[in-house]
């Protein structure tokens, strides 16, 4: 079973994302994040690639879609709250 980020991880792995744009919820351990894109097929696009990774791994972010944006979530139900996992997926997000 996968476990939350100890204090430790949290300030490895968390800080890079903060400062890329991340922000963690206040009402809950997550952190979220909105990608802009040019239209909505770019970012549809974009859900598409993610969505690959995100099966790959068994980890699917929380997520929406309105036109140009899609606003990201991401938390590990099964730990009850970020777990590596998460870092690892929003990186993958950043990188697509």
């Amino acid at each position: 079973m996968i476990e939350c980020l100890s204090d430790t991880a949290r300030e490895q792995l968390l800080a890079p994302l903060i400062e890329n744009g991340w922000a963690q919820e206040t009402s809950r351990d997550a952190i979220t994040k909105t990608y802009e894109f040019k239209d909505f097929t770019e970012a549809f696009g974009w859900m598409t690639r993610a969505a690959l990774w995100a099966e790959k791994w068994n980890h699917h972010p929380e997520w929406s879609n309105v036109y140009n944006r899609v606003t990201v979530t991401l938390t590990t139900h099964d730990a009850g709250g970020l777990s590596s996992l998460d870092a690892k997926l929003a990186r993958k997000l950043d990188s697509l």
